[in-house]
């Protein structure tokens, strides 16, 4: 079966995030004021495995591997299946 996967990274609360804080100054100098910015990273990418549960496991895998820091990150994945009837 493919799946479509997402896989969403943000920064665990207490971790500083230093894009965060220039979004802020800058919107600051246009005349915005925000409070309290967060910045994530989606990474999107398509899979083929035997079902979700197995395609689940392996992009954890991914996840604790390569594509985020579990020390300073959060990530939540998204996993849905290809529809191939066309």
């Amino acid at each position: 079966m493919m799946y479509n996967v997402k896989v969403d990274v943000s920064l665990k609360e207490g971790m500083l995030n230093p894009e965060a804080s220039t979004i802020e100054r800058s919107l600051a100098l246009l005349g915005y004021e925000v409070k309290e910015t967060k910045t994530s990273e989606t990474i999107t990418f398509e899979m083929e495995d035997e079902n979700e549960n197995s395609a689940r496991e392996k992009v954890d895998d991914m996840c604790q591997k390569l594509l985020c820091n579990p020390i300073i990150h959060n990530y939540e994945i998204t996993i849905e299946e290809v529809d191939c009837k066309n």
